[in-house]
C-alpha cells in the first residue's frame, strides 16, 4: 500500500533529531499493509547492518531487531539447543507467503504486539530481554513477557528502537512442547502454548499467547498435576485477558489454552519421568 501521508524517508545512520510523525522501518510487512495516517517520515534501518544472529560467549543467542524471519529459520541451531526446533514451530506459525517470510523482521513482530506474533510467542518462552535504545542515549532491558502489555500495546517511549533480543543458553537447552490453533487452515493464531523445562532445576514454565492480550506466563517449580495446572489457569489469566475478535471467541481461546496446557504438561512431565 502507497503511503500518500509519507513526506520523507531517511537513513537509521544519520541519526536526526526524533520528530511527531517519525516511523521506525524494519522490513515494512506491517507498515505498508494498511494507512498510517499519523506518518509523515520513515527512518530506514535496512542499512545498521547488524548482524541478524549472534550466539554469545556464555552460549546466549542475540537476535537483531531486523533479522528476518528467514534468517532466523535458516540459521543453524547448535546441537546443545534441545529448544531449537521451537524456532521453527514458531516460524512456521507466520503461514506467511515467500515475500513476507523473506521481509518480516522479528523487531516487527514484536514491535506489532499483536497477539497472534509468534515472536513473541518464541523469545517470551525462552526468556528473552529486550535491548531498548532511546533518544537520548539510554539503555534499558526489559523481558519479552513484560514488553507486550496488551493488545498492539508495548512498553516502548516515543522514538525508543528495539535493538535486539537475547535468549539466555539455560533457556536454550530446556526441553519445550508446543501447540497452535488456528479456526481455520490458514488463519492467524488463536491460541499458542509453550512449555518449557528448566535444564537444571526442573522448573516448568508455561507461556500462553495468542489466546491472550499479552504474553502470560506460569512457573512451578515442582511438577503441577492436573488439578494444580488447571488452578493456576484459572487465577493466572482474569475473563477479560482472553481476546476477542474475528480469529476467536474468547470462550473458544480459553478451552484451547486450557486443553494445551494439560497437554504440554503431561508431554515434559509425565512422559518425560517414563
Amino acid at each position: 500500500m502507497d503511503l500518500n501521508t509519507v513526506v520523507e524517508v531517511r537513513d537509521a545512520r544519520r541519526r536526526e533529531a526524533w520528530q511527531p510523525g517519525d516511523a521506525w522501518l524494519g522490513g515494512g510487512t506491517y507498515l505498508f499493509s494498511e494507512p498510517q495516517l499519523h506518518v509523515r517520515r520513515l527512518i530506514d534501518l535496512g542499512r545498521m547492518g547488524w548482524e541478524p544472529l549472534t550466539v554469545g560467549a556464555e552460549g546466549g543467542l542475540e537476535i537483531a531487531a531486523t533479522c528476518t524471519i528467514a534468517e532466523l529459520s535458516q540459521f543453524p541451531k547448535p546441537a546443545e539447543w534441545a529448544a531449537a526446533p521451537l524456532f521453527e514451530q514458531c516460524c512456521r506459525a507466520f503461514l506467511a507467503s515467500w515475500k513476507i517470510w523473506h521481509m518480516a523482521t522479528v523487531g516487527g513482530n514484536l514491535c506489532n504486539g499483536l497477539p497472534a506474533g509468534p515472536m513473541i510467542s518464541l523469545t517470551a518462552a525462552l526468556d528473552g530481554v529486550c535491548l531498548l535504545l532511546s533518544q537520548s542515549g539510554a539503555v534499558r532491558e526489559v523481558p519479552v513477557a513484560d514488553f507486550v502489555v496488551g493488545a498492539g500495546m508495548k512498553d516502548l517511549q516515543p522514538g525508543e528502537l528495539l535493538r535486539s533480543i537475547t535468549l539466555p543458553a539455560r533457556a536454550l537447552a530446556g526441553r519445550t512442547a508446543f501447540r497452535q490453533a488456528s479456526l481455520y487452515g490458514l488463519g492467524r493464531s488463536g491460541a499458542l502454548v509453550i512449555g518449557a523445562v528448566d535444564p537444571i532445576d526442573g522448573e516448568l514454565t508455561i507461556t500462553v499467547t495468542a489466546s491472550t492480550v499479552r504474553p502470560i506466563q506460569l512457573r512451578f517449580a515442582l511438577p503441577p498435576n492436573a488439578e494444580a495446572l488447571r488452578e493456576a489457569l484459572e487465577y493466572g489469566i482474569a475473563a477479560h485477558e482472553y481476546f476477542d475478535d474475528i480469529h476467536g471467541l474468547p470462550a473458544w481461546r480459553r478451552h484451547m489454552t486450557f486443553r494445551f496446557a494439560e497437554e504440554i504438561r503431561r508431554e515434559l512431565t509425565e512422559e518425560a519421568g517414563r
